[in-house]
């Protein structure tokens, strides 16, 4: 039957909201590794079938919870300067990877999927980076000739400052970040 409801009950977005809280609590407290969905039903007040109904797997909890919380804080602002709409957006990114919940929910999945093949496919599926990434790519590509392809664009924009920080070198500043964009724009000019 077209548009039928998923079985079970539907789900109760206050208890949405304290799971999808209660992982990102846990994530600092106690690592992606130790969390368990005991863990986070517990936290949350909610029981542990009530999270499985929704979420098969922590994995798939930590998507969630950091996908709405990426798209907003890597929220594309347009600039007619390509260079200052990269810095813009690799402050933000900066931002998002070092200082935000969901930036470590993103860290936490990148290393987990390292190992585990499901993880891997659901953060490939999810695009945390890379639809954010691709808006400015869009837009520059508008300025600039030789922009390429969206895969090597977005990971030419992003991949540098994502390498610095999951080896544990801090975020460049803003300056750094400007001479980043300024080389980029000048190889895709």
């Amino acid at each position: 039957m077209t548009g039928s409801a998923a079985p079970g009950r539907p789900r109760s977005e206050d208890a949405r909201v304290a799971v999808l809280q209660a992982i990102d609590d846990l994530l600092g407290e106690v690592g992606y590794a130790a969390m368990t969905i005991k863990g986070i039903a517990e936290r949350a007040g909610v029981g542990r079938m009530t999270v499985y109904r929704w979420w098969p797997t922590k994995a798939h909890i930590l998507i969630e919870a950091c996908d709405q919380d990426a798209r907003s804080e890597l929220a594309f602002t347009p600039h007619a300067d390509p260079v200052r709409a990269m810095t813009d957006f690799l402050v933000k990114l900066a931002t998002f990877l070092t200082a935000s919940p969901a930036g470590a929910a993103y860290r936490a999945l990148l290393g987990e999927a390292q190992h585990d093949p499901e993880v891997s496919r659901l953060v490939a599926e999810a695009d945390l980076l890379a639809a954010p990434a691709r808006a400015v790519v869009d837009h520059v590509r508008t300025r600039l000739d030789a922009v390429p392809e969206d895969r090597f664009a977005v990971a030419g924009l992003c991949g540098p400052l994502v390498l610095m920080v999951l080896t544990g070198m801090p975020a460049p500043a803003r300056p750094a970040l400007r001479s980043m964009a300024r080389q980029l724009a000048t190889a895709w000019a």
